[in-house]
């Protein structure tokens, strides 16, 4: 079963992080606000939609995160249909490409 976000601890969350001002500042508040395992998952989930970005493959993206075949078939979901569009926003911002497909 899939739990609903509170829209307005939602908020509250995201005015937070747009708040600090400096990756030190929002590394500490991630830090107090994470346990390490979440921080591992969030990092590497994200590390994961970068690469699906470039067009890696599963196998790649396998070997270079130890992310499971499922965690990356999750984020592919994400950017592919049901996703709110909040990676492509980040990616644009900081300019992550889309890669060429490569056939080899």
């Amino acid at each position: 079963m899939r739990t609903h976000l509170d829209p307005a601890g939602m908020d509250d969350l995201c005015e937070a992080l747009l708040s600090l001002n400096t990756k030190e500042e929002t590394s500490n508040f991630l830090r107090d606000l994470c346990t390490i395992q979440e921080l591992k998952a969030l990092s590497q989930r994200y590390q994961v939609a970068k690469l699906l970005h470039t067009n890696c493959r599963y196998a790649e993206i396998v070997e270079k995160t130890g992310a499971s075949t499922a965690t990356i078939s999750r984020v592919n979901r994400s950017l592919a249909m049901d996703g709110t569009g909040g990676y492509e926003t980040v990616f644009n911002r900081l300019d992550i490409g889309t890669a060429e497909q490569t056939n080899d």
